[in-house]
């Protein structure tokens, strides 16, 4: 399959575009992190962007999260067509309330808004929103569920929940669901694991 340069693509476009034009572009191809930083420009939130292609635009960016033949570092997109994406529902308001309210620090690593980041003092700390508990696993946009992130936390903290569950938990979680879901389940386990 013919990769595309980046070359190719206009300067101006912001880094989401690019990432989704190079995606489409090698479709069904594994791309490695360092390729996708170069086509990003080299932006410290390339990973943040490709979250948002996943969860805001729908598109099926498989990881090894999702795939037991990925390696840590590995992207997939398998068909150009978006999935239902989640809307980005968190009002102005909602966001100055929670940023007040962590007092414009991360909650994770305790940076602050500005100044120098304590783990990257080339960068300044720059505020994001999180999820506590993560819209893909149900978590709403309420207040009580995000906490301010900084930018270096947050490109590690995606799908990330503080306890995993352990086998006899989720087993019993997948006892409880419906038949339907089940099945849902089963299908995406074959998916993932058909390599092995």
């Amino acid at each position: 399959m013919k990769t595309q340069s980046v070359a190719d693509m206009p300067r101006h476009q912001g880094a989401r575009t690019k990432l989704r034009q190079h995606f489409l572009a090698n479709l069904g191809r594994v791309m490695d992190s360092h390729e996708l930083r170069a086509v990003a420009s080299d932006i410290s939130e390339w990973a943040r962007r490709v979250r948002e292609l996943r969860t805001e635009e729908g598109y099926l960016i498989l990881t090894h999260h999702d795939r037991a033949d990925l390696k840590p570092g590995q992207y997939l997109l398998e068909s150009a067509k978006p999935q239902p994406a989640f809307a980005r529902d968190v009002s102005k308001e909602v966001r100055a309330y929670v940023l007040d309210r962590n007092g414009f620090t991360c909650q994770m690593c305790g940076a602050v808004a500005g100044e120098p980041h304590p783990y990257d003092p080339t960068r300044k700390t720059r505020l994001h929103l999180g999820h506590i508990i993560d819209k893909s696993m149900g978590g709403s946009d309420d207040a009580s569920n995000l906490r301010a992130i900084c930018s270096v936390c947050n490109e590690g903290a995606a799908n990330v929940t503080l306890q995993r569950p352990d086998l006899l938990k989720l087993l019993t979680q997948v006892r409880r669901a419906t038949a339907a879901d089940q099945l849902e389940l089963l299908k995406w386990l074959r998916q993932k694991f058909k390599a092995l």
